[in-house]
């Protein structure tokens, strides 16, 4: 755990963000520092350098690897629409992500390995594949062992501090979710910079 932790702590500080890759209560001294406070100023990034790291930071946030990543990215580009709100789309329909969107996990991890475990039922279902693309009025649930578990309380509780996504509709007292409709632009973070993900590929 506190390899897992420190990794956290080092990726946050590397892209300059918090990446939400830690449980919730978890602080460290090291993740308030910003990249270079050690001396030194930061080195300046060449175009290709800020969006290299722009791609790392999303991939990381979702967990992915570097062959998945890219794999969503083709399958975005091949599609009619926008490639960088589609990239998006993609990665925010991954089960866990949906596990964690929906409160049932307090980071990604712990919700990758809650499907792993076969905890998590897609319209009663039992599903174990973290990548499974949810689609549009799906219903996330759990199984009855997992819905007891006291991380998933703790999960909720968490949950309950932290702001709701618009196009997922959390059911707290039957612990299930429903997945309204696939998010557009609007209903994502305004500080994921997409485009510069683009013009990486489009090199």
């Amino acid at each position: 755990m506190a390899r897992s932790s420190g990794l956290a702590t080092k990726f946050s500080r590397r892209e300059g963000a918090d990446l939400f890759l830690k449980s919730m209560g978890v602080k460290s001294k090291k993740s308030d520092k910003k990249p270079g406070q050690h001396g030194g100023r930061p080195p300046r990034l060449s175009n290709y350098g800020v969006q290299l790291r722009e791609k790392q930071k999303t991939k990381r946030i979702y967990g992915v690897s570097e062959r998945q990543f890219h794999n969503y990215y083709l399958k975005a580009a091949s599609k009619k629409g926008s490639t960088g709100v589609l990239l998006l789309q993609f990665l925010e329909a991954r089960l866990d992500n949906i596990v964690y969107r929906a409160g049932f996990a307090v980071t990604r991890a712990e919700a990758r390995q809650m499907v792993s475990h076969g905890a998590i039922l897609v319209d009663g279902k039992k599903v174990n594949v973290a990548s499974y693309q949810v689609k549009a009025g799906a219903t996330i649930s759990l199984t009855e062992a997992a819905s007891l578990q006291k991380r998933i309380e703790n999960a909720l509780n968490h949950f309950r501090e932290r702001s709701e996504v618009s196009w997922i509709e959390t059911n707290l007292q039957n612990k299930s979710a429903l997945v309204k409709y696939l998010p557009d632009r609007g209903d994502l973070p305004a500080d994921y910079n997409e485009h510069l993900i683009v013009e990486l590929y489009s090199k």
